[in-house]
């Protein structure tokens, strides 16, 4: 008797397959990740077939490859032309991805505007109806002839849309909701979304048209799906932020027609996106005058500086276990900081409650935002006001001492171009930096936390 197909488990996280179910996947080590398929949706390999069309294949010389100038269309925002490294490049396939209600559809919508105005535009939606995108469409002030709104989930009825109408711009939104009918599981599986993101890219590298494919992210902040998904993309982009607050960073962790190292911010208002050209002066616009207990940070987003006030509070616990809590600042890094200023720089901080707090929805993880973390604590503690116009960056090691950072020159023509006129650093930094600085912005370092303090306070 022919044994009867069983059902296989894929990883969501890594595409690994098992005939049975795992807690933990045995491959990549995730939890709760293995989801159950039929054995006809996951595709084989190797297949005898392509032996056989391997005689129709046709290697070129390298020598022999003419080199064409990339071609890219204008998205009519700078700050998402700044991400994609110049423009949407034709023929390219690119992922963005972003917690639920963060602005995706918005921004893909608000882009359309500008692109459907010379331009054939396709809008494909699995999610909502057309009366719901005209809806949004009405609020963001987008309209254009060139805009089509196609709501399918049938990823191959869509591929074969495109190939006979040859749109100039695909928006697949998003490549979760699309399905392959001959494949025997739901929509947004390992196998489906595998799949779809394959059929999407052949179409855009045949028709040589720019497709970009929209999609979820799962608890962990991470693209849900196989990490084959980023693998096949030209470009993966995050949007990320927090939903209650207004500011959101659009940044690239894959291109291959650009730099990573570059980031988009914007602003979420009643209209839409609207871009934040300048994020600097828009982060530090509220900072309080003549309170103690903050400070200037310049933090490096990138390749692109940004000044960030950091803020930080020191009281009298009322509890016999002190709380600790960071917002937009990793909790561990702030006890290792809790820990050298009481033991290397003597303020005691035992028995306080400890706020710290990056104004703005920023989060900052880098070691160059030590030192402002460190001062602001101390001016809360000891009541003291800071500069103004003042900042500071480095990295605090665990004997008490200011380590350099890198970019240093970079924050510090940031710090001129906003307007600072003292910038504290490590004695380290300060020697690499040249002396057309000097007569800028007054140029001080710092070995330890104390100096770095005294001459925060200095006027």
């Amino acid at each position: 008797m022919a044994q009867k197909n069983r059902s296989v488990y894929v990883c969501s996280e890594c595409g690994f397959v098992t005939p049975k179910w795992n807690g933990r996947c045995p491959e990549c080590g995730a939890w709760n990740t293995m989801t159950e398929e039929a054995p006809a949706a996951v595709s084989a390999v190797g297949q005898p077939a392509a032996l056989q069309r391997a005689g129709s294949l046709n290697a070129q010389k390298l020598s022999e490859i003419t080199q064409e100038e990339t071609h890219r269309f204008d998205t009519g925002t700078g700050e998402l032309n700044r991400v994609l490294g110049g423009g949407l490049v034709k023929g390219s396939l690119v992922l963005l991805s972003g917690d639920p209600g963060i602005g995706k559809s918005t921004l893909l919508l608000q882009t359309t505007g500008t692109l459907g105005a010379d331009k054939t535009v396709l809008y494909v939606s699995g999610e909502e109806s057309p009366h719901q995108i005209k809806l949004r469409a009405k609020r963001l002030n987008v309209a254009c002839e060139h805009l089509y709104i196609l709501c399918n989930t049938d990823a191959e009825a869509v591929c074969e849309y495109i190939q006979t109408n040859k749109p100039d711009v695909v928006i697949v939104d998003s490549v979760q909701t699309m399905g392959i009918q001959s494949l025997n599981s739901l929509p947004g599986s390992v196998a489906q979304v595998r799949e779809c993101a394959n059929l999407f890219m052949r179409i855009s590298k045949s028709l040589n048209v720019p497709v970009i494919l929209v999609g979820h992210v799962n608890k962990d902040g991470n693209i849900a799906g196989p990490k084959v998904l980023e693998h096949i993309v030209d470009c993966v982009l995050y949007f990320e932020g927090e939903k209650n607050l207004s500011y959101r960073i659009l940044r690239a962790v894959k291109n291959r027609f650009g730099s990573t190292n570059e980031i988009g911010v914007f602003e979420m208002r009643d209209t839409g996106l609207a871009e934040v050209p300048n994020p600097s002066k828009a982060l530090i616009a509220g900072k309080p005058v003549n309170v103690s207990g903050s400070c200037v940070a310049c933090v490096m987003e990138g390749s692109r500086p940004i000044l960030a006030e950091v803020q930080g509070l020191v009281c009298q616990s009322a509890f016999g276990n002190p709380r600790r809590n960071a917002t937009g600042f990793d909790y561990n890094r702030l006890a290792m900081l809790i820990a050298v200023l009481e033991k290397r720089a003597g303020y005691f901080m035992g028995n306080c409650d400890i706020y710290v707090n990056v104004a703005g929805g920023l989060k900052i993880d880098e070691p160059a935002s030590d030192l402002p973390i460190a001062l602001s604590l101390i001016s809360s503690l000891k009541d003291q006001i800071l500069r103004e116009d003042a900042i500071a960056f480095g990295e605090i090691g665990l004997a008490g001492e200011i380590r350099a950072v890198s970019h240093a020159e970079t924050r510090v023509r940031e710090a001129i171009r906003m307007g600072m006129k003292k910038c504290v650093l490590s004695d380290h930094n300060l020697k690499e930096l040249s002396g057309a600085f000097r007569d800028k912005i007054e140029l001080v370092g710092a070995r330890n936390i104390r100096k770095a303090f005294d001459e925060m306070c200095r006027s």
